[in-house]
């Protein structure tokens, strides 16, 4: 079923996103409706969805016996999602005569949640104010291989990259070329020709959002086609350089939950990189917390220049942006793996061990 923008707005921490950015999310989203008894996950489930319940109350029964009910009505809990932590917590089953579900990819919202944040910022040089003047940049994070890119490596991906500009009919890569830069097109469109049978063939077109070059790059061979403008309008290219170092996994110290906490306990500063609202949600007792988008201008002044710095956030994709931005300020950071969810597992089976060794 098709689900409107509007119908996100309320909905945490989707409310505090750009318009375009809750329509963008608002096409990739999944409305269904189940009936009474239907299961929505069960406890131990590990998949990539945030559920929101938008009409009718969900059951959660707790291993250890607790229940609660998660209703769409409610103030209290009604615009957030149905625990986003994995492995699921519950057994969420219908508790009504039916319930109006709407799901969202996980990692896509905080992907999403990361571009909105430094695209904000005062020197970030591609936000186009222009109605659907970013699609190409969603587009671009949609696609397979910058699905799979860390989020950390968002800002350092468009910091690197250099405005061309084309014309109509201008080749920019010609097949057969040793490999050199990586594109993306934002604005105009392209062909791809292959030399097939001995003539060339158009194989391909390509639009704004649409990238091309990584095949040479990754594989060391030449270009395996030409790619010519259609359209005039720019291009972001990165070198190839810049490509090794951006499009492959960055160097991100991650930490086990017991790791983190020893570090913890041994002075580092543990830092939320959520939103205000998620943190006074669930968070780590005694973590700092000072959202992504405000990282850049307040750590100088919030975190104690020499003491190392643990991040955290839901899922991992904004502790590693988080983590990005501090190591440019030169802070010792490190990231959570697992995130929230994992070090709230430890400190609760620390809790248990403490008390059963009191008993």
């Amino acid at each position: 079923m098709t689900v409107a923008s509007q119908e996100l707005a309320p909905l945490f921490p989707l409310g505090g996103l750009r318009p375009e950015t809750r329509q963008y999310l608002a096409r990739e989203a999944l409305e269904h409706t189940v009936g009474r008894g239907d299961l929505v996950f069960q406890a131990g489930d590990i998949d990539e969805d945030t559920v929101y319940v938008i009409r009718g109350d969900v059951r959660c029964d707790y291993p250890d016996g607790r229940r609660t009910l998660h209703q769409a009505d409610s103030p209290v809990h009604g615009r957030y999602p149905l625990n986003d932590a994995v492995p699921r917590r519950f057994r969420a089953t219908v508790e009504s005569r039916d319930a109006r579900l709407l799901r969202l990819n996980r990692r896509q919202v905080e992907k999403l949640i990361a571009w909105d944040q430094i695209s904000r910022q005062p020197s970030f040089r591609f936000f186009d104010e222009r109605p659907n003047g970013n699609d190409w940049a969603y587009r671009l994070l949609q696609a397979p291989a910058f699905s799979r890119l860390p989020t950390g490596n968002l800002e350092k991906l468009f910091q690197a990259f250099v405005e061309q500009t084309v014309a109509p009919g201008e080749v920019v890569v010609t097949e057969g070329d040793a490999p050199g830069d990586f594109y993306v097109i934002r604005e105009g469109t392209a062909s791809v020709t292959k030399t097939l049978d001995g003539a060339p063939k158009v194989v391909a077109y390509l639009a704004e959002g649409d990238a091309f070059g990584e095949d040479g790059l990754l594989s060391n061979q030449p270009r395996n086609a030409t790619v010519r403008m259609l359209q005039g309008g720019r291009l972001l290219r990165l070198s190839r350089a810049d490509f090794d170092t951006v499009l492959k996994p960055p160097v991100i110290k991650w930490l086990l939950p017991a790791e983190a906490a020893k570090k913890a306990q041994e002075g580092a500063i543990v830092l939320d990189v959520r939103l205000p609202e998620e943190v006074a949600q669930r968070s780590i007792t005694g973590a700092l917390n000072i959202p992504l988008a405000r990282l850049r201008e307040d750590a100088p002044g919030r975190l104690l220049p020499g003491r190392p710095v643990i991040v955290y956030c839901n899922t991992g994709e904004r502790s590693a942006a988080a983590a990005f931005v501090l190591s440019r300020l030169e802070y010792e950071v490190s990231a959570i793996h697992g995130g929230l969810a994992a070090m709230l597992r430890l400190q609760a089976q620390q809790q248990a061990m403490a008390e059963a060794a009191k008993g």
